[in-house]
């Protein structure tokens, strides 16, 4: 059975709004939309650190794009009435779990009051075809009974990133009742999570702080290297994204789980261990002391779903996204720019499908 493909002319000169567009997968997705001919504007806050994916795709000069921050309602309103967006993926985000333990109530105003301030705006302002939310996969209520969650299992959240997110569901799912439905407008959350690839330098995040450990030949420090994780690569979910988009009229859910096959999983130890032998060197140090706040020790998604409905399965397996990833950052490192290894994976992943 052929794989779905992405529809170049359904995105030619398509006005899309993406907000988090200077974020790690905002700005890779930013960038793919800008290769299949989309009118692309952003709104983020200002890219965080050096270096950062945003700046070396030189999308600031490529796209309309804006700062400022989803709390800051006239000016994400009037980007909303300047730009009528037809579609809108909603990406921004307070997105770390550890850091929310340290300004739990800008990670609630932001990813919860956030998305409530765009609903609205969109609801008042101007309704697009199609908006899709990027959630989480720590957005289920997880007892770590080693059972993959299906899109209806119950919501949950230990840390206030992950409830945060399971509020934020509620949120879409209240204004998808109360307001899209007569709007005809096709409000859809998608729930995915530990996205690897090449241009990532977040803090606290597996692979970002193996790749600045290893290049300052520092070693680096694994907490919790038993815990298990859906890995897949970020062009996995902005696939997803982009394929709900193109056929959201046939959509019959409100929400759908994009990751790995649910046989497809790799502890936190495995993956820093293969991923310290693709980039060719590197120390670890393996912590198994349970300090630190709670972080969940398995956590896996059933993403049958979008595949009955739609045929989306991976295209890579972890082992592909983490050798695919090494692969970039090694090359960066030996001076290749961001852009050609970036379309070089967009074209891979393309291939494949």
């Amino acid at each position: 059975m052929a794989k779905p493909k992405l529809m170049r002319n359904f995105w030619a000169e398509k006005r899309v709004l993406v907000t988090g567009h200077t974020g790690f997968k905002g700005a890779w997705l930013s960038h793919w939309l800008l290769q299949l001919g989309a009118d692309v504007v952003g709104f983020a806050l200002p890219p965080d650190g050096t270096p950062n994916l945003y700046d070396l795709l030189g999308l600031g000069d490529r796209m309309d794009s804006r700062f400022g921050d989803l709390r800051q309602v006239p000016t994400l309103r009037q980007i909303v009435r300047d730009t009528q967006p037809e579609i809108v993926l909603h990406l921004a985000a307070q997105a770390l779990v550890r850091p929310s333990y340290d300004a739990p109530l800008d990670t609630f105003e932001t990813n919860v009051m956030g998305t409530a301030n765009l609903l609205e705006i969109l609801r008042t302002i101007h309704a697009p075809s199609v908006c899709i939310v990027a959630t989480t996969d720590k957005v289920y209520r997880n007892l770590e009974q080693g059972v993959p969650f299906k899109e209806d299992a119950p919501l949950g959240g230990h840390d206030p990133y992950s409830a945060s997110k399971a509020a934020t569901e509620l949120v879409i799912s209240s204004y998808r009742q109360s307001f899209f439905k007569e709007a005809a407008t096709k409000l859809i959350s998608v729930r995915a999570g530990n996205a690897i690839g090449g241009g990532d330098w977040s803090i606290d995040r597996i692979i970002p702080d193996a790749v600045r450990a290893w290049t300052q030949d520092e070693p680096l420090e694994v907490r919790r290297p038993n815990a298990v994780r859906p890995w897949q690569h970020v062009l996995e979910p902005l696939f997803g994204y982009l394929y709900l988009c193109e056929h959201a009229a046939q959509a019959q859910h409100a929400s759908y789980n994009i990751a790995p096959e649910t046989s497809d999983k790799m502890q936190v130890g495995a993956l820093v261990n293969e991923a310290r032998v693709a980039f060719g060197r590197g120390e670890l140090r393996l912590n198994n002391a349970d300090e630190g706040p709670h972080e969940a020790g398995i956590l896996q998604l059933d993403a049958r779903r979008i595949a009955e409905e739609f045929g989306v399965r991976p295209t890579w397996t972890s082992a592909d996204a983490l050798h695919r990833t090494m692969k970039w950052y090694k090359a960066f490192y030996a001076g290749e720019r961001a852009e050609t290894l970036c379309n070089q994976d967009i074209d891979a992943f393309e291939e494949a499908r």
